[in-house]
């Protein structure tokens, strides 16, 4: 044989490697249920042609039950579920006749819901099977109705957030309806209905989260919930509701103590809105109390008493209730730069000035 015959061989037979080496493939993806329609997270999926015994092809599920697979030579297989535990030559489900074809993905899904599984099952396996099918629709259900229920409440915390309490109070109303026994669905109903000041609504709201949540309380929802009935006694204006107000905040306080110096500081803010300066005065000495490092309640205390500040009908000097003049000035040590630094400073230099008077002393002869 010469050169040339022999080099022409060898590129033929270098040729049919390549096409060999370039043969198509196809794919294969599905997913693998259980008889109730759940999926399967563990076992394999394999590509058999002869009933199982062998497999040509393996591929395994994942944690969704799904499972996919390449470079599968094109043919007539059986697709067969199993797990490491089935058996050697047994399996748990399988579709045969499934065809692949070249440069095709081929969707095989291995339903276990499908009648013709269900039928080789025994009565009693059946049975099992629909009351399963049964409970997972309704929890399915619930965890719908939850689902909205939650979207309803951020919906509604937003509402109140963003002072659209009417809005926030229409969709805890109808969610209160639907689910009385949501607690935190009551809490933002309240919340919504202070906004509008219904405070009689909100009182009864805020009631209703405290004996929803009265077998494992939670601090900080109990505690809100009795600043909340705090604030509705003391913005409803009526003098005998401020002991009542005042005993709510410190039971709030009480309940959850990290929040003790908020819902006190709240509170003497509360009264400062409503113009009662006693309650004021007093809140504010009980969030200093919780609190010594919080310069607001020093201002609220100050501001409350400078209503009292009177004046000597002969010297025209100024006279300081107790305790103004240093709560006044231990905000600004506190916050020398703070938002009430500068009318602190204007009220205190007109206050404590030295005044001018007429008066003079008659000269000895």
């Amino acid at each position: 044989m010469n050169l040339r015959n022999l080099l022409s061989l060898c590129a033929v037979a270098l040729l049919s490697v390549a096409v060999m080496a370039q043969a198509p493939t196809g794919k294969i993806h599905g997913r693998v249920t259980d008889p109730t329609g759940v999926p399967k997270t563990v076992g394999f999926v394999g590509l058999s042609t002869d009933n199982g015994k062998t497999f040509k092809f393996k591929f395994p599920v994942n944690a969704t039950g799904d499972y996919t697979g390449d470079g599968v030579t094109p043919g007539t297989y059986a697709v067969i579920y199993k797990t490491d535990d089935t058996g050697e030559g047994k399996f748990i489900d399988m579709v045969d006749n499934v065809k692949l074809v070249a440069g095709q993905d081929t969707l095989q899904d291995i339903d276990m819901t499908r009648k013709e599984y269900i039928s080789k099952m025994t009565p009693e396996q059946q049975k099992q099977v629909e009351e399963f099918k049964k409970k997972n629709q309704e929890v399915m259900k619930t965890n719908q109705v939850i689902k909205n229920l939650n979207a309803d409440l951020s919906a509604a915390r937003q509402d109140n957030k963003d002072k659209k309490y009417d809005e926030a109070e229409a969709l805890m109303l109808k969610d209160t309806v639907a689910k009385p026994d949501g607690y935190l669905l009551w809490y933002e109903l309240a919340s919504a209905q202070l906004g509008e000041k219904k405070y009689d609504d909100a009182i009864a709201s805020f009631k209703k989260v405290l004996e929803l949540d009265s077998k494992k309380p939670s601090p900080e929802l109990d505690g809100g919930a009795h600043a909340g009935i705090g604030e509705a006694y003391a913005r409803d204006g009526k003098p005998d509701d401020v002991p009542t107000a005042e005993a709510e905040y410190d039971t709030a306080a009480k309940i959850n103590p990290p929040k003790a110096a908020f819902y006190l500081t709240n509170e003497a803010v509360v009264f400062q809105n409503v113009n009662n300066g006693d309650a004021q005065a007093a809140s504010a000495e009980k969030a200093i109390a919780a609190d010594p490092k919080n310069p607001l309640p020093y201002y609220l205390k100050g501001q409350a008493l400078v209503a009292k500040v009177t004046q000597d009908p002969k010297t025209n000097a100024w006279i300081l209730p107790p305790g103004m003049q240093d709560a006044y000035n231990t905000y600004l040590k506190l916050a020398p730069t703070g938002t009430y630094a500068a009318e602190i400073n204007s009220i205190l230099k007109e206050l404590t000035a030295p005044v001018a008077t007429k008066y003079s002393a008659t000269k000895k002869k």
